[in-house]
């Protein structure tokens, strides 16, 4: 997957083949905020421009910008993978948040 960051935001870069562009989406919030060009030195502007108009029409209208995470996060497993990952988070000598953290972390960056 093609990123860019920019302001804690992600956002997603395809290449539209039929339009000849590359379209970008901002990952991790609800609201709908996208942006293309036809270049990658255009895209990168247009990445910034719309996230910067994201945060300014949040500001004018009296919304709170989404964020794309708060670093909580509450998961539902299974009670034998909660049991499992809680044998595995103490034989690695961690709490099962710090253990489940990392996993997360490196799962998400291989």
């Amino acid at each position: 997957m093609n990123t860019m960051q920019y302001k804690g935001y992600t956002s997603r870069v395809d290449f539209d083949d039929r339009d000849d562009i590359f379209v970008g989406n901002v990952l991790g919030i609800r609201d709908v905020v996208g942006f293309h060009a036809d270049n990658v030195a255009d895209l990168r502007s247009a990445f910034v421009e719309a996230v910067d108009d994201y945060l300014d029409t949040c500001k004018s209208v009296g919304k709170t910008p989404e964020k794309p995470a708060s670093g909580k996060m509450m998961l539902r497993v299974s009670p034998e993978v909660h049991g499992a990952a809680l044998v595995a988070a103490m034989a690695a000598g961690k709490s099962l948040n710090q253990w489940a953290a990392e996993v997360l972390r490196d799962a998400a960056h291989a």
